[in-house]
């Protein structure tokens, strides 16, 4: 009777997935696989959209210079910014989780690929799709409402005044690799075996993570954590200081990616 109870808490209560090929070739003949590219093309031309849209309403509504004397207090807000990119992540994810994974950001396609979670082939294709969905989400924002967007920065990232470089630098190593653990740990399928009487939602913490981050460090960069959302602002807003931040943050992403 012991052994057979030892025997049964011994057993693995949880599968890990294969290791993804490095180069599948086959799922270029899929049209799953052209869904999911089209799906992160969208989510992260929504997120864009909305994201970057209450960023320029929230900076248009708390303008000293239009002659409104609450201009402070009006808008939504650092807090009403980090709820909306927040917000959107949590309700794309939700929405192509099923179809894509849910990654709308080429830091999470690229540490999943290094983690053998997804191919190269599909990782390349995703950081295109979620490039260009970017840059289209921006250049919706500035067709609407161009004057605003030119006059208030256009959503970009660029360091605030009286922060160093490295300041910036450090606060979007630390951002991101709480955004990139905490989706590691949301779709660890150890969690799901060990916590399997406690459903768990894993685009709700992915969507906090970002609301808590963007908290902390919108006063600093603006926020990137997601560098198809800094190049695709940058790409529609074409100011040098916006390159400048953009190149310096691109690389942090990258040998982040190969840490994580």
């Amino acid at each position: 009777m012991a052994k057979d109870v030892e025997g049964e808490f011994t057993a693995k209560d949880y599968t890990d997935p294969p290791p993804a090929p490095l180069i599948d070739v086959e799922e270029l003949g899929k049209w799953s696989f052209y869904r999911a590219v089209i799906a992160e093309f969208i989510a992260t031309l929504l997120f864009l959209y909305i994201t970057v849209a209450t960023v320029i309403g929230y900076k248009h509504m708390s303008d000293d210079k239009l002659g409104n004397p609450d201009a402070a207090c009006s808008g939504v807000g650092i807090l009403g910014i980090a709820w909306a990119f927040g917000g959107m992540i949590f309700i794309l994810v939700y929405c192509t989780a099923g179809i894509s994974g849910g990654h709308i950001n080429p830091a999470v396609t690229f540490g999943l690929f290094l983690a053998r979670k997804v191919s190269l082939v599909r990782a390349l294709l995703y950081m295109i799709a979620q490039c260009l969905g970017a840059i289209c989400g921006v250049g919706l924002v500035k067709a609407f409402q161009k004057a605003f967007y030119n006059r208030y920065g256009g959503g970009a990232n660029t360091l605030a005044s009286g922060y160093s470089r490295g300041t910036g630098l450090g606060a979007e190593i630390i951002g991101t690799f709480v955004l990139v653990y905490t989706v590691f740990s949301a779709t660890d399928p150890k969690r799901n075996a060990r916590d399997s009487h406690v459903p768990v939602l894993a685009p709700l913490p992915i969507g906090f993570a970002v609301f808590m981050v963007h908290l902390a460090t919108i006063p600093i960069t603006g926020t990137g954590i997601n560098p198809a959302r800094s190049f695709g602002a940058a790409v529609i807003y074409n100011k040098d200081k916006a390159w400048d931040d953009q190149v310096s943050y691109l690389s942090i992403y990258i040998l982040f990616g190969f840490y994580i």
